[in-house]
């Protein structure tokens, strides 16, 4: 049985630093891309970011593009997410899931999308307030 999970999350002040972790259970995270995605109280879930099974390469929402890091140790089956500069907006519970495909990072249209993922963890809460 496949599992992630997530943690690091907390409660900052704009501009603060969050370092969330996905460790994977259950498969060998290196032959599987692993996403990020978010969800605000009322909103859909949104993809933050992706990194492949190599960690060769990774994807961006344009939302946190310049202020967030993917990075992955597959030594350890974990995958890291860095986010600096933190805002308000980017208040909600962080999930990460795997591929179900295989290595690549899913992009659609530019995007990521939780359909093409599977396994998703209980997820980590992120809040950003003054």
């Amino acid at each position: 049985q496949v599992l992630l999970v997530e943690s690091g999350g907390g409660s900052v002040q704009p501009g603060g630093s969050l370092r969330l972790s996905c460790a994977a259970f259950g498969l060998t995270a290196g032959h599987y891309a692993i996403g990020w995605f978010r969800q605000a109280p009322g909103k859909g879930r949104e993809g933050v970011s992706c990194i492949s099974g190599s960690g060769r390469s990774s994807y961006y929402a344009d939302s946190v593009k310049g202020r967030v890091v993917i990075s992955r140790d597959n030594a350890k089956n974990t995958v890291y997410l860095q986010m600096n500069y933190l805002k308000p907006e980017d208040t909600a519970v962080y999930y990460c899931a795997a591929d179900r495909y295989g290595d690549q990072c899913p992009l659609l249209g530019g995007m990521i999308h939780a359909t093409d993922f599977r396994s998703w963890g209980v997820g980590t809460q992120v809040a950003v307030s003054s």
